[in-house]
């Protein structure tokens, strides 16, 4: 036998101080909010300070993106606002260590995922949308489409640097200005972005980032002066937000929860399933709102995948984030893991048998090892309710109508998963699922260039791609 030695990031390499402030108009200010200490969930050690945005901030922030909308960015030509969002694409590329580093100290997320899928992503966004700046006349919508004006846009803690890319790049090209507000517990690598907007030379107010709770979210949301909200979180919240907005005008896209399924047929490569399985319920700890925690196994192969699969979880490694053979890393807080803790339980208490790694866990910091539920029916909380955690739940079908009908047995519909070698089976598959993403033979395949979003409880708009760009544009 042998082992992995560590391999260790250096911390020093994310350049972290011992406080950040808001950015707001093209400056660093402090907010008027309660500062908020945020935490390293692989070690629990207090990370930084973070000033916080109270409401005479948010009233600030939203008169300056005005402001900058009606002087300077909305008038600006598609070829010029393009230069500016080339210029912030080169620059994460260019700090993309720094940026890697410091996501994977904030959120807990392995440096590996960090370096790997979020940063090069978070460029690729901005570098994607730059190109579509002046050719917004090409993209469906009208040959002369206009901006909406301020967006205001509250992104989860799971991605923060790629839910901003996510957000402000498509928001930027269109002409809009932007108002963001981070998750309260991973606000770093949105206030080093907030650097880069500032050292790409963006002109003051186009770009404003708020750290704070749930209340600066609220509060930028319900702000009359903004035209258009993006939400990405809970299901629970985005109610919240459409109740709010409902009758205002306001144009909303709201990117929730997921519950997908992932299928596999008694024809499919079932060790390329494994790999495809592994990585759609433990990447990124299975904090991904598009996770495959739902997975269906034709009977007649349901035990062969079943042993192949506790093969591959078992040696999957759990630990330090910064640590370059880290497989899962830290659940990115205390409150994550307690409720990942609960619904845990109820699977056992509801008759599911429960297989979890014997990886050993560190002594500090928030850990869970992956686990396996099989013997689930869709009755039992695991399988109805989102964990976001490194949990998966395993139920069985015999034909394809019952799998597609288990499938759709959610009150979600992010995105699904198909595993088989025929071509026609997946193509009728995706067409009755209801999933506003379906992968066929892979899982957690994203790109700029495709849209992402879903129906039912999961939402509805889509980001990313020429359809993303319509909500950004008064169509």
């Amino acid at each position: 036998m042998w082992e992995y030695a560590p391999a260790p990031e250096s911390r020093d390499i994310a350049n972290l101080k011992p406080d950040y402030r808001m950015f707001v108009d093209g400056q660093f200010v402090e907010g008027g909010g309660e500062p908020l200490k945020t935490i390293n969930p692989g070690t629990e050690e207090v990370l930084a300070e973070v000033s916080t945005a109270a409401p005479a901030d948010v009233d600030k922030a939203v008169k300056a993106a005005r402001r900058a909308y009606d002087r300077v960015w909305g008038r600006m030509p598609g070829s010029e606002r393009a230069k500016y969002i080339f210029r912030i694409a080169r620059l994460v590329q260019e700090r993309s260590r720094e940026l890697a580093v410091l996501e994977s100290l904030d959120n807990g997320k392995p440096i590996k995922e960090s370096r790997d899928v979020d940063v090069p992503t978070a460029a690729a966004h901005f570098f994607y949308h730059a190109g579509w700046a002046d050719k917004l006349g090409h993209a469906g919508y009208g040959p002369d489409p206009k901006p909406l004006g301020v967006a205001g846009q509250v992104i989860p803690w799971n991605f923060p640097l790629l839910m901003a890319a996510w957000k402000i790049a498509p928001a930027l090209a269109c002409g809009n200005t932007v108002v963001l507000k981070p998750a309260e517990t991973t606000p770093l690598s949105a206030l080093v972005l907030a650097e880069i907007i500032q050292q790409a030379d963006l002109p003051p107010g186009v770009v404003n980032i708020l750290p704070g709770a749930g209340d600066v979210g609220a509060a930028v949301v319900s702000h009359p002066d903004v035209d258009k909200v993006a939400f990405t979180g809970s299901t629970d919240v985005g109610k919240v937000i459409q109740r709010q907005l409902a009758g205002t005008g306001k144009k909303l896209t709201l990117e929730l929860g997921g519950k997908a399924a992932n299928i596999v047929f008694d024809d499919a490569p079932l060790d390329q399933a494994v790999e495809g399985i592994v990585n759609g319920i433990f990447f990124n700890q299975g904090h991904v709102c598009c996770a495959g925690s739902r997975l269906l196994v034709q009977e007649s192969v349901a035990e062969e995948l079943l042993e192949k699969l506790r093969v591959r979880v078992s040696t999957l490694r759990v630990g330090d984030p910064l640590d370059k053979n880290t497989d899962i890393g830290a659940i990115n807080s205390r409150e994550q893991l307690t409720r990942i803790e609960e619904l845990t339980a109820s699977g056992e208490a509801e008759g599911a048998q429960r297989w979890t790694s014997s990886c050993p866990l560190p002594d500090k910091g928030f850990y869970f090892a992956p686990t396996v539920f099989s013997n689930v029916s869709q009755a039992m909380r695991i399988a109805r309710e989102e964990i976001f955690g490194p949990v998966l739940s395993v139920l069985t079908f015999r034909t394809p109508d019952e799998a597609v009908a288990k499938a759709n047995n959610t009150p979600y519909g992010l995105s699904a998963g198909i595993w088989t070698e025929k071509g026609s089976r997946i193509l009728w598959a995706a067409q009755k699922m209801r999933a506003g993403v379906v992968w066929a033979n892979t899982f957690n395949r994203f790109d700029p260039t495709a849209p992402f979003g879903g129906y039912q409880e999961s939402g509805f708009g889509r980001e990313g791609g020429r359809t993303g760009l319509e909500a950004y544009l008064d169509v």
